[in-house]
């Protein structure tokens, strides 16, 4: 997952999805690039189960995935853990000071 948020423009198109459920024309109308490429990285992104998307007419609507983002969290908040136990150890155990 983090592999996918790697390219610059994948994470522009899945921080605009954290705004809501976009179709490809609509994430195409605020980046630089072309639909079709658009249509690649949100391919990346769904591959990555980062991203999931239903039919709506003849376009398909994009929306983060909430599966995929506990995932991500998950990741992230062990390493949160560790910095939260180890504050907690050094706050409990200050060193002594010299004299």
């Amino acid at each position: 997952m983090l592999d996918a948020l790697g390219d610059p423009t994948r994470r522009a198109i899945f921080e605009l999805l954290a705004a809501g459920p976009r179709s490809v024309a609509e994430i195409a109308a605020d980046l630089p690039v072309s639909r079709p490429a658009v249509s690649q990285h949100l391919k990346v992104l769904k591959d990555a189960t980062l991203v999931s998307s239903t039919a709506v007419g003849t376009r398909r609507v994009y929306t983060l995935d909430p599966h995929g983002l506990a995932a991500v969290r998950g990741y992230f908040d062990q390493f949160w853990q560790q910095a939260l136990a180890a504050f907690a150890h050094a706050a409990e155990n200050p060193p002594e000071e010299e004299q």
